[in-house]
């Protein structure tokens, strides 16, 4: 019998010691080393190979043939979209997200609406009843789940028989931290099983050309669970992102090797399951009867999609002495640097008082563009001057009070038109923008806080 080997692993990022340490030698972090059990594993056959257990050779760069990759359409646009055309054959798919986004509901939609593909649904945290209630939820055909296999179970070497067995389209596991291996002697959700079962599912993956969805928790820092090598070694890492008491749902692409990074896909939760959201900016704009101050509408691009979000700022007095500053969706840090041009290279003295913003609809925004909107709701808040009617800004602020250009300009004058907006904000030195889209909205060109400061007066 060989002797048993334990070691510490950084519950963080993964890191192994052959000793506790108080402070993890990789990420930094303190008290996250945990000792965990290793057991000596058999031999396994494809040990020896690359997949298929076969000894591989090296081939020249030239002889390798190329060929485009076999995609799975989802019936789903905005999935299809933010995955390049669709889902590759034998690829790793890793979802994330918190508790309550909505992981579970869009894995299970995916067999749902693809009633033509045998797709394995493998539960470790529902019963298979529960599956069924949200399935009746989600779907009033009972046929449209013919081809949906459920499997509640959490050892991973009895998955992939049954795996193999049924040779789906698709395999579903939720969750990857739930799957154990039976060649550990670690608990379920460690270092070394998550690592173990992700390459065990992988290497099933490329051997069978079958794609496998993984749904991964994640921490309280916003980061998936489980060493860093989980997202290493999967082909597409997708991020479920908003707020579980709002409605809407960004899917954002952290990774894609079989695509760009540079999309996005917006869903609505409802009671049946999540809608696609196809125009994002018809529910992101103001939907109030009467114009109010303190309310710009910014024209943001995230990756290649341009919409408009409506941007609200309260500015009032301090009422407990030391001013409040507070931002929900949108950098609290920026926002400082924001109040602090405006107090420095406007003369407004908003240090003693309270300044409040919140982006529409939950999301999350890191466009620099947003700038411009932002100091324009919080100077009208301020003056308590409301906007010029089916207005919008798109533009950057900078230290000096200078305001500066941003890219796309183009796509979001075209989705302000679109939009049926009459007039855009945007920087003097964003350089000449498409003539046809300025005979149709008004393009208002800035080029420093006093200009902003007279257009909101009236006076530009």
């Amino acid at each position: 019998m060989s002797k048993v080997k334990k070691a510490w692993f950084c519950q963080e990022c993964g890191y192994e010691s052959t000793k506790w340490l108080g402070r993890c030698s990789s990420c930094g972090a303190w008290n996250s080393m945990i000792e965990e059990v290793l057991a000596k594993e058999p031999e396994r056959p494809h040990q020896a190979g690359a997949f298929t257990g076969q000894k591989s050779q090296p081939i020249p760069l030239p002889e390798v043939t190329f060929s485009q990759e076999a995609r799975i359409s989802l019936n789903n646009e905005e999935v299809d979209r933010l995955l390049g055309g669709g889902l590759v054959e034998g690829s790793l798919v890793l979802l994330g997200g918190e508790p309550g986004i909505g992981k579970s509901t869009l894995s299970l939609q995916i067999p749902l609406h693809c009633p033509h593909l045998k797709t394995l649904y493998v539960s470790g945290e529902e019963s298979a009843r529960q599956i069924k209630l949200r399935a009746n939820r989600l779907t009033s055909s009972e046929h449209a789940a013919n081809h949906c296999y459920i499997l509640c179970e959490t050892l991973l070497e009895n998955i992939l028989q049954h795996a193999q067995e049924l040779n789906p389209a698709i395999i579903v596991i939720d969750s990857i931290q739930t799957m154990y291996s039976q060649h550990l002697d670690s608990s379920p959700g460690s270092v070394s099983q998550i690592r173990e079962c992700a390459a065990r599912l992988l290497q099933y993956a490329k051997e069978r050309n079958t794609p496998v969805i993984l749904i991964g928790h994640i921490t309280k820092e916003g980061s998936i669970a489980g060493p860093k090598v989980l997202e290493h070694i999967v082909d597409v890492v997708l991020q479920f992102e908003g707020d579980s008491k709002n409605s809407y749902r960004i899917l954002r692409g952290i990774k894609n090797r079989f695509g760009s990074v540079a999309e996005l896909a917006i869903f609505e939760m409802l009671q049946n399951g999540l809608r696609q959201v196809n125009n994002p900016s018809e529910i992101l704009i103001p939907m109030h009867a009467e114009s109010l101050s303190g309310i710009a509408v910014a024209a943001m691009v995230d990756g290649t999609r341009p919409f408009l979000i409506e941007t609200q700022a309260l500015v009032s007095t301090a009422a407990y002495g030391t001013p409040q500053r507070s931002a929900t969706g949108f950098d609290a840090r920026r926002l400082n640097m924001l109040l602090a041009v405006l107090e420095k290279r406007a003369g407004f003295k908003l240090s003693v008082k309270d300044v409040f913003l919140n982006m529409a609809g939950g999301l999350k925004v890191n466009d620099p563009a947003v700038d411009l909107a932002v100091t324009a709701a919080i100077l009208s808040s301020n003056f308590d001057l409301p906007l010029a009617p089916r207005s919008c800004f798109a533009a950057e602020v900078g230290l000096s009070g200078e305001i500066r250009p941003v890219a796309h300009i183009d796509r979001r004058i075209a989705e302000a038109q679109k939009l049926g907006f009459e007039a855009i904000y945007i920087s003097k030195f964003s350089g000449k923008t498409d003539a046809s889209l300025s005979k149709k909205i008004k393009v208002i060109p800035l080029a420093d806080m006093g200009g902003l400061c007279k257009a909101i007066s009236g006076r530009a």
